[in-house]
């Protein structure tokens, strides 16, 4: 079973900031790669190019598709970093809720922060994970 290092990328893959120089140095992402998976890291695309954030509908539509890859994978475990609270400038209230089918997917962890802005949070306890500051 592989841990998954999942950040915010842009379109481009251009992995020089935050989580995404984490991802990059630590976990096997790939420059040039904006979106999926790469090495043992999930990008999961918040801004279109490094100076300019997608919307949250552009947003949201990556987050589905992460979320079902890892419904299909479940032989990984998800480590969800605070995607899109960093660079891209939105906070933590605007992207939890696109993540709310994870508190039913056994392997999706959450950053804490996001993991408390969902309802039924005291239900699933184990999503949780706490990630130090990038």
């Amino acid at each position: 079973m592989a841990e998954i290092f999942v950040f915010g990328s842009n379109l481009f893959g251009i992995h020089k900031r935050g989580a995404a120089l984490t991802a990059l140095q630590k976990h096997g992402a790939i420059l040039g790669q904006g979106i999926g998976l790469q090495g043992n890291s999930y990008a999961i695309p918040t801004k279109q190019s490094p100076s300019r954030s997608l919307d949250l509908v552009q947003i949201n539509k990556f987050v589905a598709d992460f979320l079902n890859y890892a419904y299909y994978t479940p032989e990984h475990v998800y480590h969800v970093t605070k995607i899109g609270c960093g660079l891209a400038g939105f906070h933590a209230v605007h992207i939890a809720p696109m993540f709310r089918l994870a508190i039913w997917m056994n392997n999706v962890k959450l950053d804490t922060d996001f993991a408390d802005l969902i309802d039924k949070k005291g239900d699933f306890p184990d999503i949780r994970v706490n990630f130090p500051a990038y």
